[in-house]
Order: structure tokens, then sequence, then C-alpha cells
């Protein structure tokens, strides 16, 4: 091995390289605020608890874990009895203490560099897949398309409709081909030292994604930006990112803080923010029927949070037009 060999250091954070990167102070302060906000992302995925103490699970066995007793009755017939079913729930813990930490940063990384970057349940056997997986699995959501033309009143047989439901299935798989991406591979080793220790911003990236809760398309609006602490990354791995995180089923604002942590886990910088703004059309198209109404979510980390000077300094650049 050359000389010159044994005292190079890789630009790439520790998770992303071979070898470790010693922590600083900064990287450890905040651990269980970034916990905190890791926790809110994945109780989003968790099964909800309901507060009428009716059972609204099919299995009993889930339904008994909503209260952690046997011996609770799922079905009480009188007020008292769902007053004494709601002592046995957990007491929720704020996910947001009173104080605003500078900077939510864990010791553990809050990414599966190696895997699929949060994944969801089945996400798993879609990324693996052989090419007969994956035939099948067209062919089952081309049927199910089928059926929900039939039971809308359609005919999916005539000439318009025909090819519909494999149309439709293979724009859903692109829809949410996020979920077979891993952050590794979108970052692809294009972190750089560079000796710059001010603002990065990328603004207006264009975002779609389909709303988990009526599988309609929200779309928008995303602004990025970072402090470097002593390392780069590729600006249209920042794009990347985001695309990354919105081709899944998603809500808002766990996008957008999926999005934040990401870029810290794989950089490790002063701070990061990101802004969201978007238009859902299942605000638009039913339910309230707004047509301009505009969501905007924010998710800010480190000094970006700490430092009012330094969030509106982010806020006027995203702003300048």
């Amino acid at each position: 091995m050359d000389a010159d060999d044994s005292n190079f250091t890789s630009s790439a954070s520790s998770h992303l390289a071979n070898g470790d990167i010693t922590k600083t102070p900064r990287e450890t302060k905040f651990r269980k605020e970034r916990q905190r906000l890791y926790d809110s992302i994945s109780a989003s995925t968790n099964p909800p608890v309901y507060l009428d103490g009716l059972n609204h699970s099919t299995d009993p066995d889930s339904a008994q874990a909503l209260v952690g007793s046997n011996e609770v009755n799922h079905e009480p017939q009188h007020e008292g009895d769902r007053a004494d079913l709601r002592q046995h729930l957990p007491t929720p813990d704020p996910l947001v203490p009173a104080k605003r930490p500078a900077s939510p940063i864990t010791q553990n990384p809050t990414i599966d560099f190696d895997g699929l970057s949060w994944p969801s349940l089945g996400t798993r056997s879609r990324l693996e897949a052989t090419s007969e997986d994956t035939k099948a699995r067209q062919e089952k959501l081309t049927g199910a398309i089928r059926t929900v033309l039939e039971c809308i009143g359609e005919d999916p047989n005539r000439e318009g409709l025909h090819l519909t439901p494999k149309r439709y299935a293979e724009s859903m798989m692109f829809f949410t081909k996020g979920y077979e991406e891993n952050l590794r591979d979108i970052v692809n080793g294009a972190i750089f030292h560079e000796d710059h220790d001010e603002m990065v911003v990328v603004k207006d990236i264009e975002v779609f994604s389909l709303c988990e809760h009526h599988l309609v398309p929200f779309m928008g609006k995303m602004h990025i930006g970072y402090i470097p602490n002593r390392r780069v990354l590729g600006l249209s791995k920042i794009a990347r990112i985001a695309e990354m995180f919105s081709r899944r089923l998603q809500v808002q604002e766990r996008l957008t803080k999926q999005v934040a942590l990401a870029l810290a886990e794989v950089l490790k910088p002063q701070g990061v923010a990101v802004v969201m703004e978007s238009s859902h059309l299942c605000m638009v198209m039913r339910g309230v029927e707004k047509t301009s109404s505009q969501t905007i979510t924010s998710c800010m980390l480190g000094c970006m949070r700490a430092r009012d000077k330094t969030r509106a300094e982010f806020m006027s650049l995203i702003n300048r037009r």
C-alpha cells in the first residue's frame, strides 16, 4: 500500500463506508430528540388504538393486543366499562418536548442503509422478487383493478377499458417504486470533503406522491437546505432522496421528516431544513373540495432548529422569486 493510501480518509459517513468516523459532541448531544422524531415516523405504521372500547379487528389476538390484557372485555355494554378499558391503554408519550432541542441526533442510525430505508411490511419481498414473482404480482393487481371497474358499474371488457387494468397496475408499480429503492444506492458514494460551512439550498424540487388514506395524488414542491460539516452531497442526490421517499404511500408530515432525517444521517451536517408545500387531491376532488388550498410542512434539525437567524435565512432564500 502506498503512503498516500494509508492517509486517505473517506468522505462518506461511517454508515456508508468501511471503518468508523469519530463522532463529535455535536453528533451525540441530542440523540433523545432524534429518537423521538424517528419514533413518530415509526408510530405512523403501527395499528391504530381505538378509545371506544369496541373490537375493530377480526383477529382476536390483535384485538387483545390493543389493551394488553386478556381479562379485559372488548365489547363493553356500558360507559363505565369503557372508562375501565381506557385505564388499560398506554399513556401516550409527547413526541415534542416543551423546549425545542438544537438537533435531533442519535448514535444509532435511523436509516437502514442495507435495506429499504423505513420499509413497510411486504416491501422486502417486492425488492427480492424474481421475474416470475413480479409477473404474478402484476397479474394479481390487474385482476384487482378489473374488480374495481366492475364494482363501480363499468364494463372492463369494453374497448376503452380493455387494457386499463394492466395499464393501471404498471402505473401503480411506478408510483410506488420508492419501496424498492435504497438510500445507499441513491447516494452512491457522492459525498465529498469540502471546506464550506455556508448554507446549501436546493429549492423547488417537484414532488409527486400518493395519499395513503385515499390513494389519490398530492403534489407540490420541496425545498431542502443544510449547512455542511466538512462534507457535502452531490446536488442531484438531494432531489433523488426526495424522490425515493415520495414514491411511496405517504402523508406529507412523514415525508418531510423522512427526507430531513435521511440527509442528516448521511452527512452529519450542522443543520438540515426541509419545507414542503403541496396540494392534496383528497381535499380538492372530494371531501371539502377546496381547490386553492395548500399544505405546508417543515422539519428543522440542528442549527436550523436552534438559531432563529439561520432559520430565517433559509426561509428568505426559498421564498425569493
